[in-house]
């Protein structure tokens, strides 16, 4: 794939590129991904091809995603591959899942059948949060997303109520995705290796997730857990008092024991 004549890439900083080298690693996670011939996968941040090529011997075609100039243009050698050269953030995945050929009824591992787009990658863990709050405005036009995350990212994403790790992100991605953590990757599995660890994540949208305004939904848990140590009374209590909430809403807990159910109902009511 790549010219005898060029030199090594090395990792740039600024791009948090952290490369995957651990073969065994690499087998583990196309094996969770479980890809299959004709299926429309996405690869953000595809950096040396690590993951890239067993996935495309699988795949057949493959898109990938990459910012950093000098290896896209390694990747456009490859012929299987449509290299995308773009900020993830600016890329349409809803227009990308159209072209693929349909949407997806969050059928999960194995791409529901052919439909919807499956969307893979080692996320740069300096914007991790922002790219999965961006794919979800295309939530229901993916089949299934497997992103290697920073581990403390993923423990958050999965977190039940009620522990130290259950959060806005956890309210906001659980309300759209079933979600679970599928396999643990050490530091030394990289090169150059990160300071942390990190795992990888199953995330298959909800086929019918609950209607609800997404803004007023984020705004109503941020409030909720901006101070998460008191009750609720001294933040949503507050900020429902000044939109004349007049429900029921339990406000002698803290934001943490509040399931992401009893959140979304919230928003439905105050909406209605």
């Amino acid at each position: 794939m790549s010219s005898p004549h060029r030199a090594p890439h090395r990792a740039r900083k600024r791009f948090g590129q952290h490369f995957l080298s651990d073969q065994g690693i690499i087998e583990a996670i196309v094996q969770e991904i479980a890809p299959a011939p004709g299926q429309h996968m996405v690869e953000i941040g595809p950096g040396l091809a690590a993951l890239t090529q067993p996935l495309v011997e699988r795949l057949g075609r493959l898109t990938v995603i990459e910012l950093d100039r000098d290896l896209a243009a390694r990747l456009r050698e490859h012929p299987q591959l449509e290299v995308i050269e773009s900020d993830v953030l600016k890329v349409d995945f809803r227009a990308l899942a159209q072209r693929a050929g349909g949407t997806s009824t969050g059928g999960g591992r194995g791409g529901a059948g052919g439909q919807g787009l499956r969307v893979v990658g080692n996320l740069p863990y300096n914007i991790s949060t922002p790219i999965l709050f961006h794919l979800l405005n295309a939530a229901d036009a993916i089949a299934d997303q497997h992103f290697m995350l920073q581990k403390e990212v993923i423990d958050r994403m999965v977190a039940a109520p009620c522990c130290a790790d259950y959060g806005r992100l956890s309210v906001m991605l659980q309300w759209r995705y079933a979600m679970e953590s599928v396999l643990f990757v050490p530091p030394e599995s990289f090169e150059p290796p990160p300071r942390v660890d990190s795992a990888v994540v199953r995330m298959v949208p909800h086929a019918q997730p609950a209607p609800v305004d997404f803004s007023l939904l984020e705004t109503l848990v941020q409030v909720a857990f901006s101070q998460r140590r008191k009750l609720l009374r001294h933040s949503l209590g507050r900020w429902l008092e000044e939109r004349r909430y007049g429900g029921n809403f339990a406000l002698q807990r803290r934001a943490e024991e509040v399931p992401v159910g009893e959140y979304v109902a919230l928003a439905q009511e105050l909406r209605a």
